[in-house]
């Protein structure tokens, strides 16, 4: 999807569904795919989806759909096995469904929170000279070393004395 210069606002884009089942981003007034729903996704834009003929919201249908055909072209290892999906709907409409969804909600936050910290772990290593990274933290290694040497120098002569 071409990245169009779009005024930031509060107010998420919008995009209709049509009868024919294609997508209008209103914002860019022409019809994009699923494809480019997903990059809105993976670009932290903010997005509802609407029926353009009753005007309801269907943005979770969209995003299930996204995954549905993200999963089918999965061969190798997808992210919902047989047993998942089977799990889940005997869960869905019982009375688990409501703590089940929690859990996933706050499971996934942290994931991603853990992700993020070790991406920027790890751009920091890469950012900086790896070299100059590993000399900073033999650095690091050594000082405590030899705060602890001081630490055990004086316990070994304080028992010394006594």
């Amino acid at each position: 999807m071409a990245k169009a210069i779009i005024p930031e606002t509060d107010k998420p884009r919008i995009l209709k569904k049509y009868s024919n089942r294609r997508l209008y981003d209103t914002t860019l007034s022409r019809y994009i795919t699923l494809a480019d729903v997903r990059n809105l996704v993976l670009d932290n834009e903010a997005f509802v989806v609407r029926d353009a003929r009753n005007d309801q919201d269907i943005t979770r249908s969209i995003l299930l759909q996204i995954i549905v055909e993200q999963e089918e072209g999965e061969q190798e290892q997808p992210l919902f096995t047989m047993d998942v999906l089977q799990q889940m709907i005997r869960i869905h409409g019982d009375s688990l469904q409501g703590v089940f969804a929690k859990y996933l909600d706050k499971n996934i936050g942290l994931l991603v929170r853990q992700q993020q910290r070790l991406s920027q772990q790890v751009h920091n290593v890469v950012v900086r000279n790896p070299v100059n990274f590993l000399c900073e933290f033999t650095e690091q290694n050594l000082s405590l070393w030899e705060e602890m040497h001081e630490v055990l120098s004086v316990k070994k002569k304080q028992s010394a004395k006594e």
